[in-house]
């Protein structure tokens, strides 16, 4: 009777925890900060599933897209949601290197997935420089009108 009533009296005070713990917001902010743990697990497990040898090399390709996502996740939490304005072309990278990774390991090693590999991460590359561009292509048209209108002010004015 006593061991039945110490199970109970534990699985009490875990509950009672629980729900302090809920209440005080500790598992909103561990599920707000570490949901793309969901992502990546899935992601390692086929590469790991992969190496392992129990799957073909296919899974690298879903692996590499949930892992690349995971952390372009992660780098948002941390620094801000407002950096995928500028960070989208990192899905489209993510299915290069997944891409890739099939190329370098299947046996066969199919071109297919090394052109499309390669035209993906250069479009993802290219989308990625023009992103940052055009963000802080404003900053440099401030700069050049500052500097446009210093030299108007402080221009000596030639002699006829």
């Amino acid at each position: 009777m006593k061991k039945h009533q110490y199970s109970i009296g534990i699985l009490i005070i875990i509950a009672g925890a629980a729900i302090l713990l809920g209440k005080l917001g500790v598992f909103q902010f561990v599920g707000s900060a570490f949901w793309p743990i969901f992502v990546l697990a899935p992601g390692v497990l086929f590469h790991l599933l992969y190496f392992g040898g129990v799957l073909p090399a296919g899974v690298l390709i879903p692996g590499a897209i949930l892992t690349t996502n995971a952390l372009l996740f992660f780098f948002c939490i941390i620094f801000g949601w407002d950096s995928m304005a500028y960070l989208w072309p990192i899905f489209i990278l993510g299915v290069a290197i997944g891409l890739y990774e099939f190329y370098l390991f299947d046996r066969q090693h199919p071109k297919s997935a090394w052109i499309a590999a390669i035209i993906l991460g250069v479009a993802s590359i290219i989308f990625l420089i023009f992103s940052f561009l055009f963000s802080s292509a404003i900053y440099f048209l401030a700069l050049a009108l500052i500097i446009a209108g210093v030299v108007l002010i402080y221009r000596q004015p030639k002699a006829w």
